[in-house]
């Protein structure tokens, strides 16, 4: 029984290790917080759908909304608070693709001191699977990760 659940634990293992994705903590050591260029920060990085984005802050200080184009340009947060998230460690699941913008909507935060972000989310990827040596190790490798999701499967079932 104990090398069936290792079994088990090893087929999952290997079919959830071929997505990745990262966390983000915005502004890096900084966190969220005002006079701080975000747009340089983002610069360099690949969002993806599945990555997360972490907005830490002193709690009471920020808050972070999620906003569209127009409101990131405006500084202008939503009527309603119900989207404002206000933990000081708030985490963002990048859900879709396209442009996201957030600010930060205590006073004139956004407007003067530049707290927001703007970022373009990309298509999730699979995580690079390692280079076979050969075209028949290949070959056996894709069937082994099809055989292990299909006994996954299964094992699932029979425990139903």
């Amino acid at each position: 029984m104990a090398s069936y659940n290792l079994f088990i634990l090893l087929a999952i293992a290997s079919v959830t290790a071929t997505m990745a994705s990262t966390e983000f903590w915005v502004g890096d050591s900084s966190g969220w917080t005002i006079k701080y260029d975000y747009q340089a920060w983002a610069a360099d990085k690949v969002f993806r759908v599945g990555d997360t984005l972490v907005f830490n802050y002193t709690q009471g200080a920020h808050n972070v909304f999620k906003v569209n184009g127009a409101g990131f340009a405006n500084c202008t947060k939503p009527t309603s608070n119900d989207a404002v998230l206000t933990s000081g460690h708030d985490v963002v699941t990048l859900s879709s693709t396209g442009k996201k913008w957030y600010i930060c909507g205590v006073k004139t935060h956004c407007s003067e001191f530049n707290q927001k972000l703007v970022i373009n989310v990309e298509e999730a990827v699979e995580a690079p699977a390692p280079t076979p040596t050969s075209s028949a190790n290949g070959v056996f490798a894709s069937s082994y990760q099809a055989f292990l999701v299909a006994a996954v499967a299964l094992g699932i079932i029979a425990v139903m």
